[in-house]
């Protein structure tokens, strides 16, 4: 069984953008021989962007991180924890930018066994991600 990790671009596109995803992305998500998780760094990631501001007083995110929890619940995913192994641990495949956000996910995949899925062109060749093309293979 393959346990994926959604990257936090994923996971906001999942809420605000799902008509994005293609028929056959839609079936890879619903792969039952696949469990998924959201990753609490990535519902930290979604509160900074809710509670930023524009300068236009806009907020840089319409998704509120109790919105966040409720939809990934209603997905049916499980809830990664970040723990202080997961603070600690150093990620053997460097990144080649500085994300710590990026680099904290990769950690939680590399430590719990998972890929992460992702379309950020920054993290696509990392060997800890998975795009949806390879997940629905």
């Amino acid at each position: 069984m393959m346990r994926v990790l959604f990257d936090t671009s994923y996971l906001f596109d999942l809420m605000d953008r799902p008509s994005r995803f293609s028929d056959s992305e839609r079936m890879a998500l619903s792969n039952t021989g696949t469990t998924f998780y959201a990753s609490a760094v990535s519902i930290w990631e979604m509160r900074i962007k809710y509670h930023a501001r524009h300068l236009s007083g806009h907020r840089k995110s319409h998704f509120s991180p109790t919105d966040v929890l409720k939809a990934v619940e209603r997905q049916n995913m499980k809830i990664l924890h970040m723990s202080a192994n997961h603070a600690a641990c150093p990620l053997e495949t460097p990144l080649d930018h500085k994300d710590p956000f990026d680099e904290l996910l990769l950690v939680q995949a590399q430590e719990e066994g998972l890929r992460l899925l992702t379309v950020d062109k920054m993290l696509v060749r990392h060997p800890l991600a998975i795009t949806i093309q390879e997940l629905g293979a």
